[in-house]
């Protein structure tokens, strides 16, 4: 079968290769040409492990081809994968694919779309005259994890009445199927809801032991050890424009839901309580140098989206720091958020050259074997705030570092 996936964005780069990688011919289609040939040259525009090797392998093989013929490609793929990052193109898309083609086209909608368009896109197509099996299939992502994520999920969610569409699908992915990934075929308001609650849900879960991490200090227990015996991980923040629209879907239907609007407060006061305890921890902020290693969301990737770093980084400075920061590959994509507020190191040691505190903000595993005898050099003082509780405490504080973690003594 001809698969094909429209977008040249995080989802399209990253559905279009692994489908390949899977063994199937697939083509991904998008009007930007300089685009479709970086893509076909394995140039991602973004920070994502394993990804680009695997493009290369792919275009290499031959399953892996790109195109910018809207038509022709519609015209040659069985099933079709809309996986723009945004939606604001899909109506017209879905109607120019259906009347490209001469029977009806499988429409799998990867891209995150608001609660009803599946079935609003059906109403659509039928008023236009055309025909189109339409597919709501959230598809969970998580930055720097996207290969791994694809590869091994926890469930495959499809939401159609089309029994078709479903063997087409379950066919696509048949080497997850048989190796027992669940297949849950719904409605298309079930599968939309599927992406919002799941981060809501996710966040929800962090949020309760972000809070307990406060209530640890006090107790002198451990966070670490206790998320560990709750099967919970500690976290920052989440993607808030999913809770934020979950929020607003539920207001609209006056339902109440008040432990989502709890986690999204926790959520949102987590870059500010970490913003006091460095504040505490030298009395106070004002005129102060301040590093910080790790600006991404999380480590490898590229993304500042919701990162608990970036906005550590604006308390900071907005309570008068000064703030030297370095991240492995986020730098560019905070400039865009930061705007010159903080100055940008080519290095982890120059980010602590002469600060009174050294930050942690995201948990890049390589901070775990930097050289901390050169970085107590460097330092004005020697203070590590760990806000991801990645390193070794017992011996950063045998080699004389002020350690302070998050809800650890």
């Amino acid at each position: 079968m001809q698969i094909g996936v429209y977008g040249a964005g995080y989802l399209g780069t990253v559905t279009s290769a692994c489908l390949a990688d899977f063994g199937t011919p697939v083509t991904c289609c998008h009007p930007d040409s300089s685009r479709m040939v970086d893509m076909a040259q394995g140039k991602v525009p973004f920070h994502e492990k394993n990804l680009s090797e695997i493009i290369r392998r792919n275009v290499r093989s031959g399953r892996l081809a790109y195109s910018t013929d809207v038509e022709a490609f519609a015209r040659k793929a069985g099933v079709i994968f809309l996986a723009e990052d945004n939606p604001q193109q899909l109506p017209e898309l879905v109607v120019r694919i259906a009347r490209s083609v001469s029977k009806p086209p499988i429409l799998s909608i990867v891209t995150p779309v608001p609660v009803g368009t599946g079935a609003a896109l059906e109403r659509m197509v039928a008023d236009e005259g055309l025909k189109a099996i339409v597919v709501s299939q959230p598809i969970f992502f998580t930055a720097g994890c996207a290969v791994e994520d694809f590869n091994w999920p926890d469930r495959i969610i499809l939401g159609t009445t089309s029994n078709d569409a479903v063997a087409a699908i379950k066919q696509i992915f048949h080497p997850l199927v048989m190796r027992g990934v669940p297949v849950i075929v719904t409605n298309h308001a079930t599968a939309e809801l599927v992406r919002e609650a799941a981060t809501a849900f996710v966040a929800t879960k962090i949020s309760f032991i972000n809070e307990l991490a406060g209530l640890c200090e006090k107790v002198s227990a451990d966070a670490v050890h206790l998320s560990l015996a709750l099967g919970l991980a500690m976290g920052g923040l989440f993607a808030q424009s999913e809770m934020d629209s979950l929020a607003v879907l539920a207001q609209q239907n006056n339902v109440s839901l008040r432990v989502l609007s709890a986690a999204r407060e926790v959520n949102q006061s987590l870059a500010e309580g970490l913003a006091e305890k460095i504040s505490s921890c030298l009395q106070s902020l004002q005129n102060k140098d301040v590093g910080i290693l790790g600006l991404a969301f999380k480590p490898n990737t590229n993304s500042v989206a919701g990162s608990a770093s970036i906005r550590l980084a604006q308390g900071l400075v907005a309570r008068g720091a000064r703030v030297r920061a370095y991240d492995p590959v986020a730098i560019p994509d905070a400039k865009l958020e930061l705007n010159g507020t903080v100055h940008y190191c080519e290095s982890p040691y120059a980010a602590a050259e002469g600060v009174e505190a050294l930050v942690v903000g995201t948990g890049w595993p390589e901070f775990r074997a930097l050289d901390f005898g050169k970085i107590k050099s460097l330092l004005r003082r020697p203070l590590i705030v760990d806000t991801k509780n990645l390193l070794d405490a017992v011996r950063l504080r045998a080699m004389g570092f002020e350690y302070v973690g998050v809800g650890r003594v």
